[in-house]
């Protein structure tokens, strides 16, 4: 696809992407630079900001303003919350989160960065690759980011010299690469100036890569999901009972991985009987084969026992049915874990009943270290053991996200308290 070609709103394939780094690195300006530089924001917008800015007594815009919504983070300059952000451009949509800084904000990050395609650590040219930059890029391969972009900003202020963005090249790549980091792309710029984010600009003529935008535009994500595995969590059994559709009996609910097509075999878990699928329904009606991340119907030849909360898996691609596991857990609440308590799990469309079997070691998130502790607060994040009342049907998160992944429930408030990822399965 050319430069200027376009392609219908509704037809344009969704980004969602990032932004990280440590407190005053310029993530809020960066987003404010390519929401104004790619025209994707109302004039009245710019009239508040251009107001705002002239009344700190600032000169120019302050673009950081588009993102930073919350009265305390407008009073701070910090970014406490995830500002999401949607704008388009003729080649792709895209949805950005703006993400805290602060250690305190960890679970924040955890939040955004758990279903973005791509994420852009922003690190500051004069003061190198800090410990921030580490712990989110931990975070960031923890959640299984696939695309990372590594924005070396505020280059206008070390005279925009190559030897400074090399140096950090360098520091960062060995750091990434003890990380399993893959896809990791660097790009000098000033979101101040413009300079690299949409625009080239003109003082930047030693780097020949591409531009931020051009990079966020191209960059192929059709293979970030796995087409290979099968899963159909069943949300809902919809048995119309009209007299057109008096026998019918559905199952509703969204592919999370792999393909099905009518004809195909296909499981049933936990129970583990087998049928084969009659019908592939989706809004615009019948069709003869559907993938990830579709929301389809699907009819069998045989009748089920099926509920809500079941699986339909094809045969030679089975996850793993499980009653303990290892997971890496971020804790979201400001209440303590209590390890003689019983929890929710809810994974997929599944909720059981769970204990925690231990906590092998917490992770301090600044220097990688592994800390043995009793006990969870939140922000931290922890390898934990889990049992649970009834087997779940899971894969490792590295494998599969959707059936790797579940939030931690607290069964007396029914508020999240947790979120995990499944790192190690056994076969109970």
């Amino acid at each position: 696809m050319s430069v200027n070609e376009s392609v219908p709103l509704e037809q344009a394939e969704l980004l969602r992407f990032i932004t990280a780094g440590s407190v005053d690195d310029g993530k809020s300006t960066l987003i404010g630079r390519l929401l104004h530089d790619s025209k994707s924001i109302f004039e009245d917008q710019l009239s508040a900001i251009t107001n705002t800015t002239q009344k700190r007594g600032m000169t120019g815009v302050d673009l950081s303003l588009l993102t930073d919504g919350l009265q305390a983070e407008r009073e701070q300059g910090i970014t406490i919350d995830v500002a999401y952000r949607y704008f388009a451009t003729p080649k792709r949509k895209f949805i950005i989160a703006d993400t805290p800084g602060h250690e305190q904000y960890t679970r924040n990050m955890v939040t955004g960065a758990s279903t973005a395609n791509l994420a852009v650590i922003l690190i500051d040219a004069r003061k190198g690759v800090l410990t921030q930059s580490r712990r989110h890029a931990y975070l960031a391969s923890l959640v299984g980011i696939p695309h990372i972009v590594v924005a070396v900003n505020k280059m206008d202020l070390v005279d925009y010299s190559q030897t400074v963005f090399d140096d950090i090249h360098k520091e960062f790549s060995a750091f990434s690469d003890d990380l399993g980091l893959k896809n990791v792309e660097y790009i000098p710029m000033s979101a101040l100036n413009g300079d690299m984010v949409v625009e080239r600009g003109d003082n930047l003529p030693w780097y020949k890569g591409v531009t931020l935008m051009s990079l966020l535009e191209d960059v192929v994500i059709d293979h970030d999901i796995n087409l290979a595995d099968f899963r159909f969590p069943v949300q809902w059994v919809c048995r119309p009972m009209t007299e057109e559709l008096h026998d019918f009996r559905g199952y509703m609910g969204r592919i999370e991985s792999g393909s099905v097509q009518v004809g195909d075999a296909v499981t049933l878990l936990p129970s583990g009987l087998t049928s084969r699928v009659k019908e592939v329904l989706v809004y615009e009606g019948p069709v003869e084969q559907a993938f990830a991340p579709q929301s389809v119907t699907l009819t069998i030849e045989d009748h089920l026992d099926i509920s809500r909360g079941d699986l339909l898996v094809k045969a030679a691609e089975a996850p793993r049915v499980t009653k303990e596991f290892d997971a890496m857990l971020c804790w979201l609440s400001e209440q303590s874990l209590d390890s003689q308590r019983k929890y929710l799990i809810k994974h997929t469309t599944r909720v059981v009943k769970a204990i925690v079997g231990s906590i092998d070691y917490r992770v301090d998130v600044n220097t990688l270290e592994q800390e043995t502790v009793d006990t969870l607060k939140m922000n931290d994040i922890a390898q934990v053991k889990f049992k649970v009342q009834q087997p779940l049907i899971c894969d490792d998160y590295v494998r599969n996200h959707a059936t790797g992944s579940f939030i931690l429930i607290d069964e007396s408030s029914n508020n999240t308290v947790a979120a995990g990822m499944i790192s190690a399965l056994q076969e109970k």
